[in-house]
């Protein structure tokens, strides 16, 4: 696909809507490919959003994960109760509060995330090797400002 440079005039609504299109197209491509491995798997992309958050912070709470996903605690239940009957998560008392519940990837829920963060990491690099690093920083910076203000820091916790 050419690269279309956006128009001086980058708010219009045509200019929108390619945006929200490419946005949506781009994401479905990207994630495409990795849902036929979860459909393997008896899984969704819930499962995955989860499996990916776990294994970028071990003894993530629940409640901690439940903020990120801003997803019900009843939805989010049922995806860690399908996980962790099919061995893929673990969960544990907290060491200061009994209550929480700390989650933590088993090494074959580390080696399926792996397997699917392989094939999101080679989709996404190409197209990052394709656009130039000037177009990666700017992509950043367009979906950084997709996300509420009030998010941000949480979102900006993850790189720590």
């Amino acid at each position: 696909m050419a690269v279309q440079s956006a128009s001086p005039l980058f708010l219009r609504e045509s200019e929108i809507r390619r945006g929200v299109e490419l946005l949506y197209f781009g994401y479905s491509h990207l994630y495409r490919g990795i849902d036929e491995g979860l459909a393997r798997q008896g899984l969704g992309r819930a499962h995955h959003r989860a499996l990916y958050f776990i294994a970028r912070r071990p003894d993530m709470t629940v409640s901690d994960l439940l903020r990120i996903l801003g997803i019900t605690k009843q939805s989010l239940g049922r995806v860690l109760n399908e996980l962790s009957d099919r061995g893929l998560v673990e969960s544990r008392t907290g060491r200061e509060d009994r209550r929480q519940r700390l989650l933590r990837l088993t090494p074959e829920g580390a080696t399926l995330e792996a397997e699917l963060f392989e094939a999101l990491r080679s989709k996404l690099s190409s197209a990052y090797a394709e656009a130039g690093q000037g177009s990666v920083a700017g992509f950043w910076t367009v979906l950084e400002n997709l996300i509420a203000p009030d998010e941000r820091a949480r979102v900006a916790d993850l790189q720590r």
